[in-house]
């Protein structure tokens, strides 16, 4: 038995016009009755409760707002709806959805992770289908996912799933853009996602979809760290959802797993966390971090870049200006640049003593 974590876009899910498209639900979830019936467990990622939202209100196409508060109004409207269809769904196949909306901190802070990982291990336990989507509703724009590739990457990691599948509307991860290189193929396996890789991906996809096949290559890298394997397919592929579980050439890019897994609080910060700035250290402090696993402390920090707040997330690079870490800081850029080289003894008693603690901290290839 595997557990198997499947994301669907809004661009799978939606029509020409942007509209609930409830056949293509309707294949999904039968897929998915063909896997559970099959003794997996599966859990759904969806995202369309914006697009379900807007024909309620006879908003979309050219009337489709743009502002941040009326897209979490319109969600509000439409997750409700969208539930609907996906309740549906799965009726026909005699299974039972439970509708799961989740926020960011509720993978950065240890308690609220753990409550989602009962509810979720609950559901599954129970014979029900989570349906999973980001709480867009009352979603803070500073403290977001931005897309359910990087949620769906997070659920895989906090169920322990065997496979996440990223369903999109291309084959997979091509070589080039087929809409500009007609010699475009697919890249069937990639054992570590590189540089060059995200580059390939390039930027966002549809206009309905807030991800892109960007967005699929970086949550199959979070996959990865997490120990998990990824494949990144077409939604519309007959029995697409079965040739993944069973490894099926040329089901689409499958991404392995690596072999060491990353611990939840830092995959959280080294992926789902956007970065306020930059902080320069000394080839010493570099060293110390990537080497002894130590926080990082005044003495070592060169140079303060942006105007990032406690707490927020920062790039942290060396004297070659590479980025080698990320975490979260525990001086606002103002008070950092005032101690900037100081050792700990000639520190403000009131100042914490460690810009980023080790615990806060990620190392990145």
């Amino acid at each position: 038995m595997s557990v198997v974590v499947a994301k669907i876009g809004t661009s799978s899910i939606t029509d020409d016009q942007g509209q609930i498209d409830v056949a293509a639900i309707a294949k999904f979830c039968a897929e998915v009755a063909g896997l559970y019936q099959a003794g997996h467990q599966v859990l759904v990622v969806t995202s369309g409760a914006i697009a379900a939202g807007l024909p309620a209100i006879g908003l979309g196409g050219d009337r489709r707002p743009t502002d941040a508060v009326t897209l979490q109004a319109v969600s509000a409207i439409g997750q409700s709806r969208l539930m609907r269809v996906w309740d549906d769904g799965f009726d026909r196949h005699g299974l039972v959805a439970g509708q799961v909306l989740l926020a960011p901190l509720d993978f950065g802070i240890r308690q609220q992770y753990l409550h989602a990982r009962g509810t979720l291990q609950r559901l599954l336990e129970l014979g029900v289908i989570p349906v999973i989507n980001e709480n867009d509703a009352i979603a803070d724009d500073e403290i977001r996912f931005g897309d359910n590739d990087r949620l769906s990457a997070l659920v895989a990691h906090l169920v322990h799933a065997d496979l996440l599948v990223l369903l999109t509307d291309a084959p997979g991860l091509l070589t080039a853009d087929p809409r500009l290189d007609g010699e475009a193929s697919l890249i069937e396996e990639v054992q570590e996602i590189t540089a060059e890789l995200e580059r390939v991906a390039g930027g966002a996809g549809s206009a309905r979809g807030s991800g892109g096949m960007a967005s699929k290559v970086a949550a199959a890298k979070m996959a990865s760290w997490s120990g998990v394997r990824a494949v990144i397919a077409a939604a519309h592929r007959d029995g697409v959802l079965a040739d993944a579980v069973a490894g099926r050439p040329g089901v689409g890019t499958v991404v392995l797993p690596r072999p060491q897994r990353m611990a939840a609080r830092k995959l959280w910060i080294a992926f789902a966390v956007d970065t306020a700035g930059r902080i320069v250290v000394d080839d010493g402090a570099r060293r110390a971090l990537v080497e002894r696993n130590v926080s990082l402390l005044p003495a070592g920090v060169v140079r303060v870049e942006g105007a990032f707040q406690a707490d927020q997330a920062v790039e942290i690079v060396g004297p070659d200006g590479i980025v080698f870490a990320k975490g979260l800081v525990r001086l606002g850029a103002l008070a950092l640049a005032g101690v900037v080289g100081r050792r700990t003894a000639d520190l403000p008693e009131s100042m914490p003593h460690e810009v980023v603690h080790r615990d806060d901290l990620v190392i990145v290839p």
